[in-house]
């Protein structure tokens, strides 16, 4: 494959972000309408101790993606009561159209104390086009379970046939290696279907393949074009990602026939790092749409996203 970056298009630090949010535009989402594309993302401000929580907001570009037509004004999705698994911020959400709605699946986040968090993964509905959303409860409709006993998050949804496909993250250790006081966690991609959208059914087992043997895999995508399912993840190494490049995150490449057998070839994933550039040190959650015939990624750059997110278009 061949993208070619069209550069950064939005920097949260350029607008007035609603619910006192300053930095960050993590986990660009796009939802396709008639004559724009609106495109969700998470936002962060710091709580009373200092800890960050992340709301969502989206903006409506142009569908030549060079002017932000419109902002959110009001609070898209509420986040948690006390107490529950998205009480302190959702990142990211995952939206499709449904039944004449759209769906959000949402990664909720909440503070442990051995850990510095945990997730699980909810639902909400829009009404009006996808300006604000309502939780069908107040709980997560997926979740941990024996053999994946945290962090669930990341959800990317598609109804293909009469069945709900959902690819996802989930924990499988939290560790602290020697010399640091820290712990950091480590993650793979799995998958569930469910009839309802609701109660999900887990295939139970890592299905992409590992890279590195300390290797976190994260957001996953996926799209159907020329009889395969093309699925793009970011990856990196579980320690010393943050400040070191060469392990941090890239843009990942697998793809199926059956949705069920996926085969890695990051080589084929036509994207990467540019020296000097907003992306230089790592390119992270990836989201890749069609609009207008054409097949687009959004994704985030330096920093998890600190200064907002950039675009690439699929040459073909």
């Amino acid at each position: 494959m061949e993208w070619s970056k069209m550069g950064k298009i939005f920097d949260p630090t350029q607008y007035k972000l609603i619910n006192d949010c300053s930095e960050f535009a993590q986990s660009p989402q796009a939802l396709v309408f008639e004559d724009y594309v609106r495109i969700y993302f998470s936002s962060r401000k710091k709580s009373d101790n200092g800890k960050f929580i992340s709301y969502i907001h989206f903006i409506d570009m142009d569908k030549e993606f060079k002017e932000v037509i419109n902002i959110s004004k009001e609070t898209v999705i509420e986040l948690g009561e006390l107490g529950c698994f998205d009480e302190h911020g959702i990142f990211p959400m995952n939206v499709l159209r449904f039944d004449n709605k759209i769906y959000a699946y949402t990664s909720g986040w909440t503070r442990r104390v051995s850990v510095p968090a945990d997730s699980g993964i909810g639902l909400a509905i829009s009404y009006d086009e996808g300006a604000s959303f309502e939780k069908i409860g107040n709980g997560p409709v997926m979740t941990s379970s024996l053999y994946e006993p945290f962090l669930v998050a990341d959800p990317f949804v598609l109804v293909i046939g009469d069945i709900f496909h959902m690819w996802y993250i989930y924990g499988t250790e939290w560790s602290a290696p020697v010399n640091e006081m820290s712990v950091e966690r480590t993650y793979k991609i799995g998958h569930a279907t469910s009839l309802d959208g609701v109660n999900w059914k887990k295939e139970g087992k890592q299905i992409i393949t590992d890279k590195y043997s300390d290797e976190c895999q994260a957001l996953p995508t996926i799209i159907h074009f020329k009889e395969q399912y093309h699925m793009f993840f970011c990856y990196r190494q579980s320690f010393d990602f943050r400040n070191n490049k060469d392990r941090g995150y890239r843009i990942g490449y697998a793809y199926s026939d059956d949705l069920s057998n996926w085969i890695r070839d990051d080589s084929k994933v036509g994207i990467d790092v540019t020296e000097g550039s907003w992306d230089s040190d790592m390119m992270c959650y990836p989201n890749v749409f069609n609009c207008d015939g054409k097949i687009y990624m959004l994704y985030n750059g330096n920093q998890f996203g600190r200064y907002g997110f950039g675009l690439a278009q699929l040459v073909e």
